[in-house]
């Protein structure tokens, strides 16, 4: 029997995988120091100082492992300034984590973070939402163009019935919800054609939360983030009803069929979705609502990265890591200093 290769799906092929994470288990202290000051500075010799932002050949520090400003004077590290400052654990635990992080293509769970790395729940659940951090803080905010398809999922609503048949309540009424529900809302761009990567559907990916999908929010969102003269594909819900007034906007009514009579569908707003759930139902389980837009942007950033092999995702979300700041949300979390106020659209 033949083996037709043209076929082969893309993470099938050699070329999806350029990263091993046994060489990374296997690297020594100095090799891991290297790849760390690679992804934050490059590969020459100048560094930048975090303080006062000095970038040259500053005086480095070998037996301490510190380079020394040749302006300020600040002594800093390969990881000062970023959001793995005051970093306990070696610089390798650190690279594995990431590339255990980068390979979990339906994400991970902390508790298997923190088997992997042989560290306690508490290191890996913050490591894991540092890496998180990172993808929000760096995410791109261009407007979309071209064929937009938006929709909204719910989570963190459900009600569970009782027992007796007459005990139970209209799950479907407000006043019977949660007040913990809140809505995931996407808008995915569509790949105009085929680039470089073979990409097909999703090109681009941007997700919000907001307490329930609404006229006021989703015109908000689509006013901010879709260029004009885009066509915006969408269900029936009311929420999109304001779009016709300012985009070629189409729907679909899935009550009657996935797929319009012209060809209509929002399936890229649905296979995010598909993967989401999987992130929820598979490996995370709860998404707190503190950082449920952290989770949402994370499942979008594996959507669009789907075609990149894992090197690839390896080293953006590396050079990502070493270029956000020290966040105050995750240092000294456990000891109290933790997010006071959900990221939603309002």
């Amino acid at each position: 029997m033949m083996n037709n290769v043209s076929n082969q799906h893309f993470l099938l092929s050699a070329k999806a995988r350029s990263l091993s994470v046994k060489r990374l288990v296997k690297m020594s202290d100095d090799e891991a120091f290297d790849l760390f000051r690679e992804l934050r500075w490059g590969k020459g010799e100048e560094t930048a100082c975090p303080c006062c932002g000095s970038v040259a050949k500053h005086w480095f520090i070998r037996t301490r492992r510190q380079w020394r400003c040749k302006d300020c004077k600040h002594t800093f590290s390969v990881t000062s300034g970023t959001i793995f400052a005051f970093h306990k654990l070696p610089l390798q635990d650190y690279l594995v984590a990431i590339a255990i992080f980068t390979n979990a293509v339906k994400g991970i769970s902390a508790l298997q973070l923190s088997r992997d790395l042989d560290v306690q729940y508490k290191t890996a659940f913050v490591l894991a939402h540092k890496i998180r951090e990172s993808l929000m803080e760096h995410r791109d905010l261009s407007a979309l163009a071209g064929e937009i398809h938006m929709d909204g999922a719910y989570v963190n609503g459900h009600v569970r019935p009782k027992n007796r048949k007459v005990d139970r309540i209209d799950r479907r009424k407000v006043e019977n919800q949660k007040p913990t529900k809140r809505c995931v809302f996407v808008m995915r761009q569509k790949c105009a054609e085929i680039a470089e990567r073979q990409m097909v559907g999703g090109a681009r990916t941007l997700t919000f939360v907001m307490h329930k999908e609404n006229q006021a929010d989703v015109s908000l969102l689509a006013s901010r983030f879709v260029a004009a003269g885009s066509t915006i594909c969408a269900d029936e819900a009311h929420a999109y009803d304001p779009l016709h007034a300012k985009f070629d906007t189409r729907r679909v009514n899935h009550q009657e069929a996935y797929r319009a009579d012209d060809g209509t569908t929002n399936n890229l707003a649905e296979s995010y979705f598909s993967r989401f759930r999987r992130m929820q139902v598979g490996q995370v389980h709860k998404f707190g609502n503190l950082y449920l837009n952290n989770y949402a942007n994370e499942a979008a950033y594996r959507e669009d990265t789907r075609r990149w092999s894992n090197g690839e995702i390896f080293e953006d979300i590396g050079k990502k890591c070493v270029r956000t700041r020290t966040h105050r949300d995750w240092c000294g979390y456990w000891q109290g200093n933790k997010r006071s106020e959900e990221r939603l659209v309002a």
